[in-house]
């Protein structure tokens, strides 16, 4: 039924989106977030002719996109984001997976298993695909709050956000500057990867390059763990070549003074592009008071997520490390 569901919410926004797009000569997720904003409050800020005003109040009254269930409207409009960016010459603005984004959920809602409610961030949250999915997964109380400065990506995170009935906050802005905002109990984020060109920026943080420019997402680490309270956890989604630069050494001697590192989760290369894409979850706590390292990091990889039996004995192991270490 859900599979249906998210089909029939899909297409729905597709050819409305299609439609936009071929009316107006513009990119796809442009009149994708033009068509959310339609169905979510009947107006749209952008200019749309009166064809492609039509369209929408026609469709409008085919389907009440507010009659689904929350995760069957994000996972309708993850899909039609994924249409968008395909073939996007901003590598670093993909879609986080759906499974990548659901296990990062089961990771999260094991670490805050204690904590009500929960501040959550993720300073990098394009479309809102990520930050939502877990929310989503999180039982207790979740005050959500997300960054990004791609105007569409963040206009589609709102509406995304609003149309799920969920009360997020979001920044519209470059993540590396200050935010006006208390520390979270938990950070997810899909780091993007590649170099930062605001080298003045760049020279706040510990995790500079001496020459040239720095990597984006080390100093997303490093604003991560900033905006992190004492005892907070992080869930990173991160390139496996992270420790095999040149500039790893600087990144370990930071993270070992500010976090403990409890583990990382490789995921399953099949659904990555190639192996140079593939990435792994980093989990870390941030160092407080009360703090200390667990007694044995979590070390996994992933099998497909296909093969159920092999995960279900991946993610008993992985249940086990979390008992003993008493987080669950």
């Amino acid at each position: 039924m859900e599979h249906n569901n998210v089909e029939t919410i899909y297409n729905f926004l597709d050819e409305s989106a299609e439609q936009i797009v071929r009316q107006m000569d513009q990119p796809y997720l442009d009149s994708l977030a033009q068509a959310l904003e339609y169905f979510l409050t009947e107006e749209t800020t952008g200019e749309l002719n009166e064809f492609a005003l039509q369209h929408l109040r026609k469709k409008a009254s085919e389907l009440d996109i507010n009659s689904f269930e929350r995760e069957e409207i994000r996972k309708a409009i993850q899909l039609a984001s994924l249409k968008g960016m395909k073939g996007a010459t901003q590598q670093q603005h993909l879609v986080t997976p759906d499974t990548v984004a659901m296990f990062a959920g089961y990771l999260a809602n094991k670490l805050m298993k204690d904590r009500n409610p929960v501040r959550l961030f993720d300073p990098a949250c394009g479309t809102g695909n990520l930050l939502t999915a877990v929310h989503n997964q999180l039982p207790q109380q979740t005050v959500p709050f997300g960054s990004e400065v791609d105007p569409t990506l963040i206009k589609i995170a709102l509406m995304s956000a609003n149309l799920q009935q969920i009360d997020m906050e979001l920044f519209h802005q470059d993540s590396l500057r200050p935010f006006v905002m208390e520390p979270a109990d938990l950070i997810v984020s899909d780091l993007p990867v590649g170099y930062y060109p605001d080298d003045i920026i760049a020279n706040d943080y510990e995790l500079k390059a001496e020459e040239g420019h720095s990597y984006a997402h080390h100093l997303l680490i490093e604003q991560s763990i900033r905006y992190t309270r004492d005892g907070g956890y992080l869930v990173l989604i991160i390139p496996n070549f992270l420790f095999d630069s040149d500039q790893a050494p600087k990144l370990n001697t930071f993270l070992q003074k500010n976090t403990h590192i409890f583990g990382i989760v490789q995921l399953p290369e099949s659904i990555f592009k190639s192996e140079q894409n593939a990435k792994s979850i980093f989990l870390l706590q941030k160092k407080g008071q009360d703090t200390k390292a667990p007694k044995e990091a979590l070390m996994a990889k992933l099998p497909s997520f296909k093969n159920v039996h092999a995960m279900n004995d991946i993610l008993v192991k992985i249940n086990q490390w979390f008992k003993q270490e008493g987080i669950s």
